[in-house]
Order: structure tokens, then C-alpha cells, then sequence
């Protein structure tokens, strides 16, 4: 049995509850730019757009298709093409205020705190890896109270990697100051987290909030959070 010091996790859909938070967000961005006026009256419909255009754009990103940058206002532009607006002044604008707003919402998983806390009193080194930008993961740690918790933070932006290439895991070692033997990956994602874990070399362990099928094999698999305290 590994002896484990250094657990990495991820943030968002593992512990930050991205999907919550980010409809919050954009309820808000909607209400806040009048979009009921300028593209159509009903929220879902701008919503639901929005989250096609976005996993797309996310998968093109992590696929190093598209830029940080390109991510960040496309998905907007591609939304507001969808109901015929072709205004990119608008699109950069809402992606802007979008990744102000975002970072301050505060829900995260049922159990969350408790099981950093039980984490941490048990001495285990606690880190974060994520394909997130950096000013935007660092407000949403900050904001929701989980930044006491984690000694290093790490991006996508800061180590010029994504997951789930190995880069990003080597880096993350370098900085923690950790070895394989004694770390391991604690995500929702199995394509970025696992996937990326096994490139690395690294044992991991699949937070499957939504009983999804798998394809990978992760070295442990838990369906809530909660369940972490019956590895460590």
C-alpha cells in the first residue's frame, strides 16, 4: 500500500461546484447587460447555447487548438451568433465582466470542507492542479474560503501546460517538492485528471460525482467526497 504525503487535487467540478456557480454568474451577467432586451427574453435559451459553445471551446483549449484568450471571448461569440448578433465589442465585454463575476461565487461539493479539514489535521500535504487561469482559480480559492487549505496552487497559465500532459504534473512535483511514489491525483475528470495522472506515472483517484461510465482505469474510484476517508 502507498504511503501517500502530497494529494493533489482539482478544482472545479471536484471540489469548486463549477456548474452551480457558473449559471449563477451568468444569470447575473444576463440581468446585468440587459440581455433579455438585446438577445433574447429568456435566460436558458442564452444559457444553454452557452454551454455548448463552451465545452466545445474548452476541449479545442486543452487540445492546444485555440489560445487562453481565444477561449475566453469566443465562447460569447459564438453565443451571440447563435441568435444572429455578430457584435464583438459585446462578446469581449461580457466574457470580462463573466470572469469577474464568476470567481465569486462560494458553492462548493457537499463535504468539501470537511474532508480538507480531515486531510489536513492528518498532516497530508495539500495541493491543487488545474487547467484554470490563474487570477480567475485564485479568486474562486479565495472567495469560497478553501485557499488556507492548499500549499501549492497550480495552473495551466503559471506551468505552461495542461493537463493532462506530463509537463503540467512535472512541474507540480518541482514546485511541491514531492516525488510519484508519494503523490497522487484527486479529480472528476478522466480524460485531464486521470488520463493525466497515468501519463505522469502518478495514482489517482476518480471523484465520480455523476456515476458517469468509465473508460480509464484510475487507481481508486469514489463517488462522493466523503468516501476519501476510507483511502486516507
Amino acid at each position: 500500500m502507498p504511503v501517500y504525503k502530497h494529494l493533489f487535487f482539482d478544482l472545479d467540478h471536484t471540489l469548486w461546484d463549477f456548474d452551480t456557480n457558473a449559471k449563477h454568474a451568468l444569470t447575473d451577467l444576463f440581468e446585468e447587460f440587459e440581455l433579455h432586451q438585446r438577445v433574447t427574453p429568456v435566460f436558458n435559451d442564452f444559457y444553454t447555447k452557452y454551454l455548448v459553445h463552451n465545452e466545445i471551446l474548452w476541449d479545442r483549449y486543452q487540445k492546444g487548438f485555440i489560445s487562453a484568450d481565444e477561449l475566453k471571448w469566443k465562447r460569447m461569440w459564438r453565443t451571440l451568433l447563435d441568435f444572429k448578433i455578430g457584435d464583438e465589442l459585446l462578446a469581449k465585454g461580457l466574457s470580462a465582466r463573466f470572469l469577474e463575476i464568476l470567481p465569486t461565487k462560494k458553492n462548493v461539493f457537499p463535504y468539501t470542507m470537511e474532508i480538507l479539514g480531515y486531510l489536513a489535521d492528518k498532516k497530508y500535504q495539500l495541493h491543487l492542479i488545474t487547467n484554470g487561469f490563474e487570477k480567475t482559480q485564485r479568486s474562486k480559492i479565495r472567495n469560497s474560503g478553501l485557499d488556507h487549505f492548499f500549499t501549492h496552487v497550480i495552473t495551466s497559465e503559471a506551468s505552461n501546460s495542461l493537463k493532462p500532459k506530463k509537463e503540467i504534473f512535472d512541474y507540480a512535483m518541482k514546485k511541491a517538492g514531492a516525488t510519484l511514489r508519494e503523490s497522487i491525483m484527486i479529480g472528476d475528470n478522466l480524460d485531464a485528471d486521470i488520463q493525466g495522472a497515468i501519463n505522469a506515472g502518478m495514482d489517482s483517484i476518480f471523484v465520480n460525482h455523476i456515476n458517469a461510465s468509465t473508460h480509464i482505469k484510475p487507481t481508486y474510484t469514489v463517488t462522493h467526497l466523503n468516501e476519501l476517508e476510507q483511502i486516507f
